[in-house]
C-alpha cells in the first residue's frame, strides 16, 4: 500500500516510517500539510495518515483538502493532543472524513490494525 505520512516531530516521523515498512508498505514521509498536499499532487496514494496538530495546515484542514481533492484516499488521524487529551482533534477528524483515529502513544500492531481497517474501508 502507498502510504502519504504526515507528522511534524521527526523522532515520530522516522518511527512511524520504518515500522510501516516493516509492514511492506511503501511510505512517503513528509513534516507538514503544505508537503503533504505537494506530494499528493505528484504521486497516487491509497492512505493519508496526518498527525491534527501541526504547524503551517494543521491535520484538520489536510484531512478537508484530501477528502476534496482525493476522496477515494484512506485516512487516518493520529493525535497526541495539545495540554491534555486528544479525543475532541480525532473525533473532529472523524467527523471531516477520517476512516480510523489513533491516540499517541500507540504500538505497531495498533497501527497496522488502522491501516488494515482502512484499506478493507476503502477497498
Amino acid at each position: 500500500m502507498k502510504i502519504l505520512l504526515v507528522d511534524d516531530d521527526p523522532i515520530v516521523l522516522e518511527s512511524l516510517d520504518l515500522t510501516l515498512k516493516e509492514f511492506g508498505h511503501e511510505v512517503t514521509p513528509v513534516n507538514d500539510g503544505v508537503y503533504a498536499v505537494e506530494e499528493a499532487a505528484r504521486g497516487d496514494f491509497d492512505l493519508l495518515i496526518t498527525d491534527l496538530i501541526m504547524p503551517g495546515i494543521e491535520g484538520i484542514e489536510t484531512i478537508r483538502h484530501f477528502q476534496k481533492h482525493h476522496p477515494g484516499i484512506g485516512i487516518i488521524a493520529i493525535s497526541g493532543g495539545a495540554r491534555g487529551s486528544s479525543t475532541p482533534y480525532l473525533n473532529i477528524a472523524k467527523a471531516v472524513g477520517a476512516k480510523a483515529t489513533l491516540a499517541k502513544p500507540f504500538t505497531a500492531s495498533e497501527l497496522n490494525e488502522a491501516v488494515d481497517q482502512v484499506a478493507v474501508a476503502s477497498a
